[in-house]
């Protein structure tokens, strides 16, 4: 059972940064964690949920792993679990 979070570096809505919180294992795992954090299931995107820079360091508190960007996808990848977009 691995979280893994990337650094808040993504500007986004309300004038806050953004991370990836995502799971090496499985989905529901990565939906029970978010539930802890608070994040609503609309932060999540096919694979991965945008949390706020405001939840970051209780993300780590909580047992996520901070990593690089380059190292949570290439773990999600690793573990089967990434979802790209479908391009029209």
């Amino acid at each position: 059972m691995t979280l893994l979070i990337d650094p808040p570096n993504w500007a986004g809505p309300r004038g806050l940064y953004w991370s990836h919180l995502v799971s090496d294992h499985s989905l529901d795992e990565l939906h029970g964690f978010a539930a802890l954090l608070g994040s609503p299931r609309r932060a999540f995107d096919r694979d991965h949920y945008d949390v706020p820079e405001t939840v970051y360091l209780r993300a780590i508190e909580l047992g996520a792993e901070a990593v690089s960007s380059q190292t949570l996808v290439k773990r999600l990848i690793a573990a089967g679990l990434r979802r790209r977009r479908l391009r029209p």
